[in-house]
């Protein structure tokens, strides 16, 4: 496997961009140089992400989301060789 995140991830299982072997796997995000835990889904590549916009729901149940647009890093959380990612997301 390699130690590049996909470009775009999705936690949603009807999007065409979730995988689950990559989620199991952990995968940090760093919106506009903050750390988020809430990322449904994000973009390298386009500079965005997006939340849940508070505990709405659509007809179907799920979530509403809102997309944010910025500067978007993402890495992995279940890298042994310590390059640094690690340490910056657990101070931060």
């Amino acid at each position: 496997m390699s130690d590049t995140p996909p470009d775009r991830l999705s936690t949603n299982p009807r999007s065409p961009h979730f995988d689950m072997e990559t989620l199991q796997r952990g995968i940090g995000i760093r919106f506009k140089g903050r750390v988020r835990n809430d990322v449904e889904e994000y973009s390298i590549s386009e500079g965005w992400i997006r939340v849940a916009a508070g505990k709405t729901r659509d007809r179907n149940g799920q979530p509403l989301t809102i997309k944010l647009t910025g500067e978007v890093e993402a890495w992995f959380e279940d890298v042994k060789s310590g390059e640094g990612e690690e340490g910056s997301a657990s101070e931060a």
